[in-house]
């Protein structure tokens, strides 16, 4: 697993790639696309390219032997839309087909419903078909504040590998306060990811600086090279 950055670690936007997901979730994504991506990611040193699931055979078949993580995510966009049953099975599917990490959706409705016990067992449904680090999808700002504490604590109960503040930009932007708080309440094994309209290295320093050890951005070459990026997704 990563670990989080030391206070007195200088860091540079050459030492970011190891701690970026790079990722490339959108409409209409060709082969050729889809395998630049991840020679990108290769190119780059990134810690996993991040894929939709229909890809992640041909990502992993690129990724090979690098050590690089195949990431996908399941239950996203649309958070929240997929049965138990069928993410669970859709896990297991992505795990034989090359993913090694995977994010998921969560069931915000049945938290917002007092349906605590199907939240959780939700998550670890999914945690015991894959049997690879599970990253939960939070989305902080739709939750008040005891149900943040809920959904935190819930999640750690289902086995989630990591917390993340948000599925994307369009839920939250990234941002040290919301990364801090998860940290504050995961216990030892589990850690930070932060997602989110991640576009800067002064951003992503100020992410890791709080206690992230994950960061899930389309600008990681934006990042990493220094370069303003207004072109990317909110992922």
């Amino acid at each position: 697993m990563s670990t989080a950055i030391q206070s007195d670690v200088d860091l540079t936007p050459e030492t970011l790639a190891p701690y970026i997901q790079h990722t490339l979730i959108d409409v209409g994504i060709t082969r050729d696309q889809i395998v630049a991506h991840a020679e990108e990611t290769i190119r780059y040193g990134f810690n996993a390219a991040m894929v939709p699931g229909s890809w992640v055979s041909e990502v992993a078949e690129v990724l090979r032997g690098t050590g690089i993580a195949v990431a996908s995510a399941l239950d996203f966009p649309t958070v929240g839309v997929t049965t138990s049953a069928g993410k669970a099975a859709e896990a297991e599917s992505l795990v034989r087909a090359g993913a090694t990490q995977i994010d998921i959706g969560v069931q915000i409705g049945w938290l917002k419903s007092g349906r605590y016990d199907a939240f959780r067992d939700d998550i670890a449904g999914v945690v015991k078909a894959a049997g690879v680090p599970i990253k939960v999808m939070l989305e902080l700002p739709l939750l008040t504040p005891e149900e943040r504490e809920a959904a935190v604590e819930l999640s750690i109960e289902a086995g989630a590998a990591f917390l993340k503040n948000s599925s994307s930009g369009a839920v939250e932007i990234a941002n040290p306060d919301s990364v801090a708080y998860l940290v504050a309440r995961a216990p030892e094994g589990v850690q930070v990811k932060a997602s989110g309209g991640i576009k800067s290295f002064e951003q992503a320093v100020s992410l890791l600086r709080a206690g992230a050890v994950l960061l899930g951005t389309s600008a990681g070459v934006a990042i990493v090279t220094n370069k303003a990026d207004e072109h990317t997704t909110s992922y």
